[in-house]
């Protein structure tokens, strides 16, 4: 059931796994900005305490905070999938995902909202690589992996997007009643392509927002070469699977 008072139309969705270090800095960082964002924080039982941090948190943002805690790691996709299902329940229009490491600036999600809410996009993408390549502190070949990946996406897929690994987007509320969320298959860094292939073969308007993407200084990074073969690979089965399925909208 939708919410039939909610006053703020927008909700970033954060997942969390370890992230005592960045975790309070990052909420505060999203409500200082100049438009309301709620927050949605959704934790794998974190051992570092990450919760508890979020619960005291809580107390000071009341009805703006607010708190899914998993029992376990489950995975990135599946985390965002719980969370868009939440925001779609509470009446959100405008569902962001962001990392919690400040790798993406809270400032940037104004910008994400105007290309949805004033420019007509229904998925924006926060992008690394439409305007060059805009990646900080990252050793060089990480960069290199990263920016081919998207290469190797955009020749398999057909979509016509620079980052299509990029974590730090924003989805009107249509897309995500429109995308079959219970289908998605892949739960780490094929998510992200999975969701974006989705809503591009859905036709739905998808524009890239530049931004600039700045390595984590505090706490762990979680990707893993598992996380890159799954989406190497992925990626074949998302473009083989496509030409089996008839994408329509209700």
């Amino acid at each position: 059931m939708q919410s039939e008072t909610r006053t703020v139309d927008s909700v970033v969705i954060i997942p969390t796994y370890n992230e005592k270090e960045n975790v309070a800095a990052i909420i505060e960082a999203v409500f200082l900005l100049p438009r309301k964002f709620d927050v949605l924080i959704i934790d794998d039982n974190s051992p570092d305490g990450t919760a508890a941090i979020v619960k005291d948190i809580q107390t000071r943002h009341e009805g703006r905070l607010h708190l899914i805690e998993r029992p376990g790691k489950q995975g990135l996709g599946t985390a965002y999938i719980a969370g868009f299902k939440w925001a779609l329940s509470q009446g959100y229009e405008f569902i962001f995902e962001m990392d919690a490491d400040f790798s993406h600036n809270p400032n940037d999600l104004m910008k994400l909202y105007e290309a949805c809410a004033d420019g007509g996009a229904d998925v924006a993408i926060g992008s690394r690589y439409v305007s060059g390549v805009n990646v900080v502190n990252w050793p060089m070949g990480r960069v290199l992996m990263s920016f081919y990946a998207s290469r190797y996406v955009r020749i398999v897929t057909g979509m016509p997007i620079n980052d299509a690994t990029a974590g730090f987007v924003c989805y009107r509320r249509r897309v995500l009643e429109t995308l079959p969320l219970d289908n998605i298959r892949f739960k780490g860094y094929a998510f992200q392509i999975e969701m974006k292939f989705l809503a591009y073969k859905y036709g739905f308007k998808i524009v890239e927002v530049p931004i600039i993407f700045v390595n984590r200084v505090l706490g762990i990074s979680k990707m893993s070469s598992g996380i890159f073969s799954e989406g190497l690979f992925g990626v074949l089965r998302l473009k083989w699977s496509s030409m089996f399925t008839k994408y329509g909208r209700k």
